[in-house]
């Protein structure tokens, strides 16, 4: 138990340490969706936190950070990562991705309805028929504050896989 102890701080150490080269790319991928495509991501690093809308992250040809697996089905997080690049300059090489499955047990299961929700789904053509009136970043947010968060399912979704992470 002790030696699990040190692992886990060894590598909480080591992920905060990387914050100072890069921040740590953070995205919710939906499997539902026939081909995996990115709903939502985030920033963390010194910086603090930032919300980042995949729709509106892409790289030189215009591709989209929602669609990675797409891109480049062989290597989705390398794609992230020149993405991120492109149209932010920072270059994450730590990127954790967290599928609906590890985002239910983490945060409820009501969480992608409650962010459908508040989601003005800004962007997108007809969101005028949208009850939502909130960035995708602001009812991420809302949704997570309400919903509270279960800390403990964390290292239970990492076992399952649900959150995975992925160095570029």
């Amino acid at each position: 138990m002790k030696k699990i102890l040190i692992a886990i701080i060894v590598i909480i150490v080591l992920l905060l340490a990387s914050t100072i080269v890069s921040p740590i790319l953070i995205i919710a991928e939906d499997a539902d969706e026939g081909t995996p495509g990115i709903d939502m991501a985030a920033t963390v690093g010194l910086g603090g936190f930032n919300w980042i809308y995949p729709g509106s992250s892409y790289n030189a040809n215009g591709e989209t950070l929602h669609n990675i697996h797409l891109i480049d089905p062989e290597n989705p997080y390398g794609a992230a990562r020149d993405i991120m690049e492109y149209t932010y300059h920072v270059s994450p090489h730590i990127i954790v991705s967290i599928n609906n499955d590890a985002a239910e047990a983490i945060f409820g299961v009501n969480i992608v309805d409650d962010i459908r929700a508040n989601d003005a789904y800004n962007g997108y053509a007809g969101s005028e028929n949208v009850a939502g009136t909130m960035s995708r970043g602001d009812a991420v947010g809302t949704a997570m504050a309400n919903d509270g968060m279960n800390v403990f399912e964390i290292p239970l979704q990492l076992l399952l896989g649900n959150i995975r992470f992925h160095f570029a």
